[in-house]
């Protein structure tokens, strides 16, 4: 039963033979099957002369099988290779009521040896929860056929580099602050860490939650709430492989830099590329490409670069609740009072009113500006009816244009511009043609765009997950409500908003969702406890609990000028290299000041971030808290941390996003007075 350290050893490199013998098995297999998709290809040409349609059918079909059944080998090798890396992390010795005990060992794929025989199982099967949410002693986990009891003898973790056993651990308690304090310490990964190894009880209950049609995760900066949603998904695709698959899953992400950061963390837990939106693409795409307007990004800009108390308040009041319930009330309006029917003569008939009337109510489920056609046809046959006749094209064409004129307006944005005067804030639209909508408008017009002529909804999508959920309003749920019918997975951190003038809470996103399962996630795992205790002084969360990992307190250097602060950060980039550390932010409030840091240090190897950038690059980064939201740093430097450059309510927010992206070092540079927001 692998009692000591040695007998691991020894078990581990029996379980690399078993891997090694299983890949080389696959690839006799793809060989054989390329020689037999070649041979058949061949054939095919050779005799296509002679074959008929049912004949190439079926040729067509035997290829498609084949090419198919290949690939899958090509993807199971794949599996095979990275287990060999790295086979299991954890164990536990569990022993079913009455059955002797068996060891499970725990990895991120299943491996059986030829006999079917489990060797290795996936973090995601049943039998594997065990390791998460039990300790010592009884234990159980549901399998389809029902409940299965018994006791966890033993419990292990390893770590495992390159099929070499690094540490193994003997664990009474579920994940040890021990293996987390290895995990941790060591410097961030060129991408999003996979925290299978690492996962917590309270996280396990989120990922494998597979009742909740809405889940909300509200989860602290650094307490690993992206990567708990994606292993979520990782999970869910694997609990319901025959119905669901990659392709039928949309994230909704803040920007293609962030989309490609945790692009890999899926594709490392076994599952293919999922597809990826942005709320202004998903904008741009409902709306037809029928408006030019202001992006999220520029708004924030826009709110960085100046203090317009009428462009806030604008902002303000469209991503209240009020807002909401004000545009229901205003559709209500509409409906009851903007179609005023007149008298309509078709040759000698008088179409009577209340029947006009009558027809429109009849139409209530239809969206509003699509029942004029219906009403129209119901006008056609009533006349054909009554008078006994075929009606001329000219009537009919008559008939379809008069309805239509009995409705106030026939445009939804000139509906959208009425509403301002309806609500008596006319002042709170500022829209001119040909002048882009400000993004606070976009959504509203989209939700009235549903309600007034209706949108197909994205019914391909079997589970919607948003990320960043603070930073969009209840007009964007009430839509993404409406467009997406499918299970949500909706996470963020109020406090990480970028516009505090329109961000919304998990209480807030629960009003839109009544049915949903909140989970709050209070404990961080990024930042040291000296980051996190100088991140409290800007934006204090009570609740939050730091890991108990320590390293160097944060640093706030003032400098006698901007060159020599520039100088000053230059130093830090150039001792950076000799460093252990793998990966360097620093982030600054604006695109602007970025630009002009990365002109400064003049460096190839510094890569600026920008809102047109795609991919994310390893090593230095400089870019906007904006952007830099959702990244971890090994080292964050922060410059500009001046009273005149960090001084409002949005100046503070990016403050926050920035500081907390800092796992192990942390520095603020500024010349002339340090911002009041960090003074202790």
């Amino acid at each position: 039963m692998n009692a000591t350290q040695q007998e691991e050893k020894e078990y581990l490199e029996e379980i690399k033979e078993k891997l090694t013998l299983a890949i080389r098995r696959i690839d006799g297999s793809v060989r054989q099957y390329s020689e037999e998709l070649r041979e058949k290809k061949e054939y095919i040409h050779e005799h296509q002369s002679g074959m008929d349609d049912a004949d190439m059918v079926a040729a067509g079909q035997s290829i498609d099988r084949m090419a198919f059944t290949g690939e899958a080998a090509v993807g199971q090798k794949r599996k095979l290779l990275k287990l060999g890396q790295s086979p299991y992390f954890g164990r536990i010795d569990f022993a079913p009521r009455g059955q002797d005990t068996m060891p499970v060992y725990i990895g991120v794929y299943s491996f059986m040896d030829e006999n079917r025989r489990g060797l290795i199982y996936d973090w995601r099967a049943p039998v594997s929860s065990m390791f998460y949410d039990f300790e010592l002693g009884d234990a159980s986990f549901t399998t389809p056929s029902g409940v299965v009891k018994g006791t966890i003898d033993r419990k292990r973790q390893y770590k495992i580099r390159d099929g070499r056993l690094e540490f193994m651990i003997e664990n009474d308690v579920n994940i040890h602050d021990d293996v987390l304090q290895r995990e941790l310490a060591k410097s961030s990964d060129d991408k999003m860490k996979n925290i299978v190894a690492t996962i917590q009880r309270d996280q396990n209950a989120v990922i494998r939650n597979e009742t909740a049609p809405v889940m909300v995760i509200q989860g602290v900066a650094g307490s690993g709430k992206t990567s708990i949603a994606l292993h979520r998904i990782a999970f869910l695709l694997y609990r319901y492989r025959e119905t669901i698959a990659a392709k039928d899953v949309l994230i909704i992400s803040p920007n293609k830099v962030f989309a490609d950061y945790i692009s890999n963390v899926l594709p490392e837990l076994g599952e293919e590329h999922i597809p990826e939106l942005g709320m202004e693409e998903l904008a741009a795409d409902l709306l037809g490409h029928r408006y030019q307007f202001q992006t999220f990004f520029e708004q924030v800009s826009a709110l960085l670069d100046s203090h317009n108390a009428a462009f806030i308040e604008r902002i303000r009041f469209k991503s209240s609740f009020e807002f909401l319930s004000q545009l229901n009330q205003y559709l209500l309006h509409v409906e009851n009072t903007y179609f005023t029917v007149t008298e309509l003569r078709v040759g000698n008939l008088t179409v009577p009113l209340p029947f006009l009337l009558a027809r429109f109510k009849t139409y209530h489920r239809v969206p509003l500006l699509k029942r004029f056609a219906l009403v129209a046809e119901d006008v056609r046959t009533y006349v054909r009816n009554a008078t006994r006749r075929k009606l001329t094209g000219q009537e009919k064409s008559r008939i379809g244009e008069a309805i239509p004129r009995m409705f106030r307006f026939h445009q939804v944005l000139d509906l959208y511009r009425d509403f301002f005067r309806w609500a008596g804030r006319p002042e709170l639209l500022r829209h001119n043609h040909g002048q882009p909508l400000e993004y606070a408008d976009v959504f509203a017009l989209i939700y009235l765009h549903m309600r007034l002529e209706g949108i197909g909804t994205y019914a391909h999508v079997k589970h919607l997950l948003v990320d960043e959920m603070q930073d969009y309003t209840p007009v964007q749920y009430a839509v993404l409500s409406r467009l997406f019918l499918c299970n949500k997975t909706i996470l963020g951190d109020v406090s990480q908003t970028v516009n505090p003038y329109s961000s919304s809470s998990a209480e807030a996103i629960e009003r839109v969702f009544p049915e949903a399962d909140v989970v709050k996630l209070y404990r961080s795992y990024r930042s040291t406890v000296e980051i996190t205790a100088f991140t409290q002084r800007i934006t204090p969360n009570p609740h939050i609990i730091p890991l108990e990992r320590h390293g160097q307190e944060p640093v706030v250097a003032g400098f006698a000028s901007e060159a020599d602060e520039l100088q000053g950060i230059q130093r830090l980039v150039a001792a950076f290299p000799g460093s252990e550390n793998q990966s360097m932010g620093i982030i600054c409030k604006t695109l602007r000041q970025a630009e002009q840091v990365h002109a400064a240090l003049d460096a190839a190897s510094i890569y600026l971030l920008t809102d047109e950038s795609t991919l994310f690059k390893e090593g230095i980064i400089i870019t906007t808290a904006h952007l830099a939201k959702g990244l971890e740093f090994d080292v964050v430097i922060v410059p500009f941390a001046s009273a005149q450059n960090y001084k409002t309510e949005v100046d503070k927010s990016m403050l926050y996003v920035a500081c907390t992206r800092a796992m192990h070092q942390l520095t603020l540079t500024h010349s002339g007075p340090v911002t009041g927001f960090v003074s202790a």
